[in-house]
């Protein structure tokens, strides 16, 4: 019998704005970067299964934003029922939802009001979360035993919008 070794970097799944991964295995590890997105970890203790989401709040294309954020969730636990976990035993940690920019629409808190919303009426129980603030997040998830760290990025994202016009300063932006 040949023991092949997995290295912790070849078990790491990264997700963006949209994506979720699901992931089985102790050395199974998600890991996601958000600002006013909100993350979603379920997971279900007894199959040692669990997975995570970057919810957004896009515009567009007929879509409402709740029905685009409630098929992120669905995606993500149907997911995880076909890896063996059952909704009932399902517990989730929130994180994200922070207000980046002043002067527009809190869209962090729009995102985080609809993650708690969605956890209460599907009955699940939501054990942790980490909401709100102005600082970005990076996030990292181990699914298999529902472990999260987080790590902040203080500092003054909580900025002004900025209006580019063809006066404005040279910059790394091109106006055409």
């Amino acid at each position: 019998m040949v023991t092949r070794r997995v290295s912790l970097e070849q078990r790491v799944q990264h997700i963006t704005q949209g994506e979720f991964a699901v992931g089985s295995s102790p050395e199974d590890m998600i890991t996601t970067l958000l600002g006013s997105c909100v993350s979603v970890c379920l997971w279900d203790p007894e199959a040692g299964v669990g997975g995570m989401n970057h919810i957004l709040l896009p515009d567009g294309a007929g879509y409402t934003r709740d029905n685009l954020r409630i098929n992120a969730m669905e995606l993500l636990i149907n997911s995880l029922i076909k890896q063996g976990a059952e909704k009932s035993r399902l517990k989730a940690k929130l994180f994200g939802g922070a207000r980046m920019v002043v002067g527009l629409s809190d869209i962090g808190e729009k995102n985080a009001v609809f993650a708690r919303r969605f956890l209460s009426v599907e009955e699940i129980e939501c054990v942790g979360e980490s909401l709100g603030g102005t600082s970005a997040r990076t996030i990292q998830y181990w699914p298999y035993h529902g472990r999260v760290r987080q790590k902040r990025t203080e500092s003054d994202y909580l900025r002004e919008p900025v209006l580019l016009t063809p006066e404005s300063p040279k910059s790394d932006v091109e106006l055409f």
